[in-house]
């Protein structure tokens, strides 16, 4: 499957720009297009800023206008934190990067293109896009940097792209402790507890069950178990050392 081509135009700083590497390389996207940057391109800066995302950099392409930028493209997202009274379809990053993967299936070539730090795009750059992308900001500060905006749409296209699959689950190693070794724990532990006088003689049934109910509602796997045995073994037996 190919992916979405991230377009910016005249961005300003060379720090952003490395950080918008950053953010595309963190969710999958490799392919860079800028638009008759400020300063030039290459420029120092931005591969601190891209922080091992030098892929990205280095694969950049530079272009003179964003009509140059989007040729070989079939299908257009501008961003845009404001209004421009263009009759287009407007959607969330969200839906957005939907409608992104729906036409990728269909073998489309799509870009997202973002505009300067301080002014964004210009409306005649908006008019040159498809659909509009926008996020749903507080209104009284919609300002978002660069490369935050970035990160949003490349989430939301990662997010699509692996079916929500995280990196690592945090699934048990251990499997869950089989009864028979919870109960001899309950019994070692319980045993170790009267040894040391402590429950009171009339409340032992309630408090022993309470702790049982502890154990219970943690559902202890078997490297669980072993480690709490071993853990009341070793200040049972350090209780005993220290006596005089």
């Amino acid at each position: 499957m190919n992916r979405p081509v991230i377009i910016l135009v005249e961005p300003q700083l060379a720090e952003n720009i490395g950080m918008v590497a950053r953010a595309m390389a963190n969710f999958g996207l490799s392919e860079l297009r800028i638009v008759a940057p400020r300063d030039g391109w290459p420029r120092k800066g931005a591969h601190s800023a891209a922080s091992g995302a030098v892929h990205v950099l280095e694969g950049a392409t530079l272009y003179d206008t964003a009509r140059e930028a989007m040729a070989d493209l079939n299908f257009v997202f501008a961003t845009t934190a404001r209004e421009r009274g263009q009759m287009k379809r407007v959607f969330g990053p969200d839906e957005g990067m939907a409608e992104a993967y729906r036409r990728i299936a269909e073998e489309q070539r799509i870009g997202i293109m973002f505009g300067r730090e301080r002014t964004g795009l210009e409306n005649d750059e908006v008019s040159l896009a498809d659909a509009i992308i926008t996020f749903p900001v507080d209104p009284q500060f919609s300002s978002l940097n660069l490369a935050q905006a970035v990160l949003l749409v490349s989430y939301e296209w990662r997010k699509l792209a692996t079916g929500r699959a995280l990196p690592f689950s945090g699934e048990r190693i251990s499997p869950p402790a089989p009864r028979e070794m919870v109960t001899s724990f309950f019994d070692y532990l319980e045993d170790e507890l009267e040894a040391v006088n402590f429950y009171p003689e009339d409340k032992k049934p309630t408090m022993a069950r309470n702790m049982r109910d502890i154990f219970h509602r943690l559902e202890m796997t078997e490297q669980d178990v072993r480690t709490l045995r071993g853990a009341i073994r070793a200040l049972a037996e350090g209780r005993r050392l220290r006596k005089p």
